[in-house]
């Protein structure tokens, strides 16, 4: 419902039509807008926490989070938006803000095996967040070996750039 209309789409009115659920049944449950924002994030992100945990377990761990990244796109980037649309909102409402917390915590262990400095770590980090971004927002299908080849690079595990040497003289 939020990756076609937003967030403005949710309203409680609105999931118990979604739902075919008399609105009672709705409020009866998230007592308010807020609660059913709240519900909707804890959803998606308990959804992404599990890919991220099967990630980690996976032979190849960034290979994994690179098309778990890419696949963001794959239904028209509709549940990346509403993702993105809750996050964003997060920084106004108080009671989204565990959830993030819980996202950036999850993804900051997830990559401590290959970013042991923090400060490299929380780089790569906003990078993981930046990259699902990206493939949702620009056009033509998401490619899961750029994403790769991005977290790779960050963290200093593919190929640097050839540096010149600095001229003589």
């Amino acid at each position: 419902m939020i990756g076609r209309g937003g967030v403005a789409a949710l309203s409680q009115r609105a999931v118990a039509q979604e739902a075919a659920l008399p609105p009672s049944a709705v409020t009866y449950y998230f007592a308010t807008a807020d609660a059913l924002l709240v519900a909707a994030l804890s959803s998606c992100n308990d959804r992404y926490l599990r890919r991220l945990d099967e990630c980690a377990r996976a032979e190849d761990p960034l290979g994994e989070l690179a098309a778990v990244i890419a696949e963001g796109a794959a239904d028209g980037g509709a549940r990346t938006a509403a993702e993105y649309e809750l996050f964003l909102l997060a920084g106004r409402h108080p009671e989204l803000q565990h959830e993030a917390v819980r996202w950036a915590e999850a993804v900051d262990a997830f990559l401590a095996p290959f970013a042991p400095d923090p400060v490299d770590r929380a780089g790569a980090a906003a990078a993981v967040d930046g990259l699902f971004l990206r493939c949702h927002s620009y056009p033509g299908p998401p490619d899961a070996a750029a994403v790769r080849a991005v977290l790779d690079r960050l963290l200093r595990r593919g190929p640097a750039p050839a540096v010149p040497a600095p001229p003589e003289g």
